[in-house]
């Protein structure tokens, strides 16, 4: 009886005694949605065995602790944290700004209403993320303007108003960094873009007059005082965009071509309607802010904004001497030949080939600075001369790099100009016409020509041997080179600064043609053969302008 008794009490004291793990389990405790969930398995068991064990499934944002490929031991506690992303979509109103444009058409002190103001709207996406219910973060996770707001523009009379002077075709400028319009006569104008950003890097009337193609500044990030990403170092994902505005509609909207970084070339192509080349860079921290991507693209847009894909024609590539800088590109008026301008050299695009095909090498010029001298170039109105600027080299200099002497020559293209398997290019010698014009003399034919004769306009480096700091005078002569006649300003002025001026698209009534410039600010209009001048605005912010 007695030992039956000792054998019942074993028995119950070890009913009452909580289980031992074997040598082969541990113990280990889930928390996970606010429960503590305790847990025994076999050792050797990872974090991810565990959860499935336990039939706990996880989102693709959860985090678990430790990770799931541990090996868990005796005593060890997995931590899961639920981790979910809201996106609340908000509209806000972007408020229109308004400016003050001085008009000389308009009596001193005299105010008109231009342009009405409208309100932008913006959408902004945040992103909400919750860690077991608690809210953690709220950012913007993007951010697009769904309606672009249209500035209040009040015109100002200022003192000296000038005389309207009928004029051919549409000219076009940009003033304050709004795009205006004139047409039929100088004292016709209207605002075309009014949204105070566009750069200048690209301005262009199409062919016919009825479009304008323009490149306008990134818009400041509101997260960033100065535009830049601040989760790139500093740099900004975009420098500019690419955009185009009908100019018969008198409230057209801009339309966004899609592009991105274009600084030094978008261009029209003569006969194709709303297509368009062009070539990027990539924004940079250091001066000049961007690596040039030397590439070139063609795309087609409609009036409502639909673009097609790019298509590549030239791929992203060094860019030669300097090549960093970038390269440049002009259309021959009938589109046959796109002619591209280098700091080492000039030549064709080749389409069939998609590739450059270098006509002339050039002394490419050492600036010792954060900018690159480009040729300026510019076709004959029958696309069969290229003119273009040339770097002199100088004797007596440790480097020919160095040297200040810049000539505007021609150089005769061909109707072969790429050559054949069975015969040579067929283009003619470069032709050296003047010499010491400096290195911005940005030669420009005519639109207009008398059979095979034609005028060219230049600038001229009042110091040649300091054209990089020094002005210029306008300058006008033959197809040829001869009869070089300066027009423009008085020998007794200051001079002009560098810039690419633009010819009347016609005739004037006595038979002579307008050469449109930019002088201190403003607009002036020069007959090519009398030299007589005529300023035609005063606001002193004209800073590109264009007239077909």
């Amino acid at each position: 009886m007695v030992l039956a008794a000792l054998l019942t009490a074993a028995l119950l004291l070890a009913a009452c005694t909580p289980p031992q793990p074997t040598v082969n389990s541990i113990r280990f405790t889930i928390e996970v949605d606010g429960k503590k969930i305790p847990m025994e398995a076999q050792t050797g068991i990872t974090v991810q065995m565990a959860l499935q064990q336990a039939n706990i499934s996880l989102g693709s944002l959860d985090r678990v602790e430790p990770p799931s490929y541990s090996i868990l031991l005796d005593g060890d506690s997995i931590e899961i944290t639920r981790v979910r992303e809201v996106f609340t979509v908000e509209e806000n109103i972007i408020p229109f700004d308004r400016q003050t444009v001085r008009n000389e058409s308009l009596p001193d002190g005299q105010t008109l209403l231009v342009q009405r103001g409208v309100n932008g709207v913006e959408q902004i996406t945040y992103r909400q993320v919750f860690e077991n219910d608690v809210e953690v973060s709220n950012t913007v996770f993007k951010s697009e303007v769904l309606v672009e707001p249209l500035s209040e523009i009040m015109m100002v009379g200022v003192q000296k108003p000038f005389t309207p002077v009928t004029i051919p075709g549409r000219l076009a400028y940009l003033s304050g960094g709004n795009a205006w319009l004139m047409e039929t006569s100088t004292g016709n104008r209207r605002p075309i873009v009014t949204t105070g950003d566009l750069d200048g890097y690209i301005f262009s009337v199409s062919p016919k007059g009825d479009w304008l193609l323009f490149t306008r500044a990134e818009r400041t990030d509101a997260d960033t005082t100065d535009g830049s990403d601040a989760e790139n170092n500093g740099v900004p994902e975009k420098f500019n965009s690419l955009w185009a505005v009908d100019l018969n509609e008198k409230e057209a909207r801009p339309v966004y071509l899609k592009v991105d970084n274009v600084i030094h070339f978008a261009g029209w192509v003569p006969g194709k309607g709303l297509t368009i080349t062009y070539s990027t860079v990539e924004p940079r921290s250091t001066e000049p802010g961007w690596q040039a991507n030397n590439d070139l693209y063609q795309l087609t847009f409609s009036a409502t904004g639909a673009t097609s894909k790019p298509e590549k024609i030239i791929e992203t590539n060094a860019g030669g001497v300097y090549g960093w800088w970038g390269t440049s590109f002009a259309w021959s008026p009938d589109g046959t030949y796109l002619a591209y301008s280098r700091p080492d050299s000039v030549g064709l695009v080749d389409f069939d080939k998609n590739e450059l095909v270098p006509l002339v090498d050039l002394l490419p010029f050492q600036t010792g600075s954060s900018w690159a001298w480009v040729p300026g170039i510019s076709w004959s109105p029958d696309g069969k001369i290229l003119y273009l600027v040339t770097h002199a080299p100088k004797a007596g200099l440790e480097s020919e790099e160095a040297s200040p002497w810049f000539d505007l020559s021609a150089l005769p293209i061909g109707e072969d100009p790429f050559g054949s398997d069975d015969a040579p290019p067929s283009n003619g010698p470069l032709i050296n016409l003047i010499q010491k014009t400096g290195m911005f003399a940005y030669p420009v034919a005519s639109k207009v020509a008398w059979g095979q004769s034609y005028p060219v306009a230049f600038l001229q480096a009042i110091v040649p041997e300091q054209s990089d700091t020094k002005r210029y005078r306008l300058t006008v002569m033959d197809r040829d080179g001869s009869n070089q006649q300066v027009i423009f300003p008085p020998p007794d002025h200051q001079g002009l600064d560098a810039q690419q001026i633009a010819w009347s698209p016609d005739v004037l009534p006595n038979g002579n043609l307008w050469i449109a410039v930019q002088y201190q600010g403003n607009l002036w209009l020069v007959d090519s053969q009398t030299g007589e001048s005529q300023q035609i605005t005063g606001d002193g912010l004209i800073t590109r302008y264009d007239w077909k």
